[in-house]
Formats: structure tokens, C-alpha cells, sequence
């Protein structure tokens, strides 16, 4: 592999890595020496190395630290402010809990339960570019996070479905997500819209569900419809070589009990398509089984990630950055 600078970095593997077009997912960086194993010599390691270990991401579009020894919440904190990226609320229904500085839980809803792929805040305005995840305590069993290249969706759905996949595209798409007042932490998609807002005034919440580009229509049992759109299919990132990825969020609210997602003229997604594009998003997944003390970086402008179901205990911490 051919790096630009010598940086103090051994190149590891780990089960289920793949190369996609030449790109190694995720690209597994561990201590040159079992000794350097530790929070702060990584520390100093990314400080000498910013600027590479931000090409190596946009390069790879998964960097997983491993062997550093992270124990915490506070050590994984110092990590993600070593680069200096600025901070992003996090803006979704997924129920999280603050635990320190840039550090929150990562979806609290019931472990038994599949996370569906999606890059992170994809119908909201303002989304992160990197998310950042920490293993405190891995699963006994299952858990994994796996992601997915989206611009590869992309390429297969055009191959598929290319006279579809227009049509959506030049229609764009509408989606619809229901929240109770608050949260519910049964259920993945249980965050209240008091927490989610940081306001229980509707006036107020209606403000800020502007600037993030949702529309709002409140219930009779307190909670509220919010309406996002249009929104695109695809997207080009040209930063990200110009691929078109598959940046939307349609597999996973088609047709569930608290979301929809159609076109934005009204019309209904056609079926075959909303399933075949779920079993390719499967078939081009990646993931890695969870070991203590990893730190993941994903690209989000390239990558769809979610998480499989797994026996407790389970603890993995998240941040996101701009």
C-alpha cells in the first residue's frame, strides 16, 4: 500500500475486510509494537499525522484503530478532538444519552432488533461527515456494524433498474417519520421530539424543524408526523471522486409502521425495486467482529452503516464531526 508520508502505523487485517475498486475496507491500523498500545501514544501518533490519517479515510472510507488500549469514554473524547473537526448534534430518532463532552451512546433501542443501513442524518439539511465509533464492551455474540459502499449501490440499482432509477431521481423523494413526545428507549426509532428538538414548546420546535428542512403535523396523543422533502436519490460528492452515491434512506422507511417514503409527487415506490435494492445493499456489506478498545472511523459522505442484533452486553459509544 502506498503511503505518502511514514507515519508510525502497522497495516493489520481483520475478518471480513474487502477491497472495493482498490480500496482496502476498513483499513486496520494498529501500534508498531505491542508496547505503543496505549491512549497516549496515539495521542501523539495522530497529532504528527492529521493530514494523512484524513486522506487515509477518504481513501478507504473505514479506518479501524486497533490495539490502542482505549478504555473510556474520556480517552475516546481525546481522540476525536486530536483533529480539531468541529461537532454536529445529532438530529434523528434513534435514542442516545450524552456521557462526555462529544461522546454519546450510540442507538439505545432493544439489542435484539437490526439496525437498518443508512449514512448518519442523510435527510437532514446539515449532516456529518465522519462518524466516529468506540468499543467499550463488544457483544458475546452477533452486534457487528457493518457498512456498506454506497457508491456501489448505486452502480448496481443503474444496472437493474436504470429507467426507475431516473425517474425517482428526477421526482425526488418524500418521506414521512411519526415521534412521540418522549423517548421510548424499546424502540430503536423511540426518541421523543422534546429531546430531539431540545425544546417541549411546539412553537420553538417547529422553528428548528424548519432549519433543518422538515415540515411538522402534530397528533392528538401528543406526538408529531414530520415531513421531509423532496429529497434526492443519489448524490454526487466530487470530493469523493466524483461517485454518485446512493444517499437516501428509502429501504428503511418503505412501508414501516412509524415512516414512509414514496416520490415526491405522491406516487409509490415500486415494490421489486424498494426489495431487490435492500438484498444488494446486503449482498455489498462489510463488517468486522468487535473487539475492546477499537476506535471506527467512517467516511459518511461514502459509506451506509447499520447494526445487527446481538446478546447483551453490548456498549459501543459514538461521536460525529462536520
Amino acid at each position: 500500500m502506498g503511503f505518502s508520508t511514514s507515519v508510525d502505523f502497522k497495516v493489520g487485517k481483520c475478518e471480513g475486510q474487502k477491497i472495493v475498486h482498490g480500496e482496502t475496507m476498513p483499513l486496520v491500523l494498529q501500534p508498531n509494537e505491542p508496547e505503543l498500545g496505549n491512549t497516549q501514544t496515539l495521542l501523539s501518533i495522530l497529532e504528527k499525522n492529521k493530514d494523512w490519517f484524513e486522506q487515509m479515510l477518504i481513501k478507504n472510507s473505514a479506518v479501524l484503530l486497533r490495539g490502542f488500549n482505549v478504555q473510556n469514554a474520556v480517552e475516546f473524547n481525546d481522540i476525536v478532538e486530536a483533529f480539531g473537526w468541529d461537532d454536529i448534534r445529532y438530529v434523528g430518532p434513534a435514542p442516545r444519552t450524552h456521557i462526555h463532552k462529544r461522546v454519546y451512546t450510540a442507538n439505545e433501542g432493544p439489542l435484539s432488533e437490526f439496525i437498518y443501513y443508512h449514512h448518519e442524518m442523510v435527510l437532514i439539511k446539515e449532516y456529518p461527515k465522519k462518524v466516529i465509533l468506540f468499543c467499550e464492551v463488544p457483544p458475546p455474540e452477533g452486534g457487528e456494524t457493518p457498512f456498506v459502499p454506497s457508491f456501489r449501490v448505486t452502480e448496481r440499482m443503474l444496472e437493474e433498474f436504470p429507467d426507475a432509477v431516473e425517474e425517482i431521481e428526477k421526482k425526488g423523494l418524500r418521506y414521512t417519520f411519526t415521534a412521540l413526545s418522549n423517548s421510548d428507549t424499546s424502540s430503536m426509532r423511540g426518541r421523543g421530539w422534546e429531546d430531539a428538538f431540545g425544546t417541549s414548546d411546539k412553537a420553538e420546535a417547529e422553528k428548528r424543524a424548519k432549519v433543518l428542512g422538515m415540515d411538522m403535523e402534530w397528533l392528538d396523543n401528543g406526538g408529531v408526523k414530520t415531513i421531509l422533502g423532496p429529497r434526492p436519490l443519489t448524490t454526487v460528492f466530487h470530493e469523493r471522486n466524483g461517485r454518485r452515491m446512493w444517499f437516501n434512506t428509502v429501504v428503511g422507511m418503505h412501508g414501516k409502521e412509524f415512516s414512509s417514503a414514496e416520490m415526491a409527487d405522491g406516487s409509490e415506490l415500486p415494490a421489486n425495486l424498494v426489495k431487490r435494492c435492500g438484498e444488494i445493499i446486503e449482498e455489498e456489506s462489510i463488517q468486522f467482529k468487535w473487539e475492546k478498545g477499537d476506535v471506527l472511523f467512517f467516511d459518511n459522505l461514502a459509506l451506509l452503516h447499520g447494526r445487527r442484533p446481538s446478546l447483551p452486553p453490548r456498549k459501543v459509544l459514538v461521536a460525529t464531526c462536520k
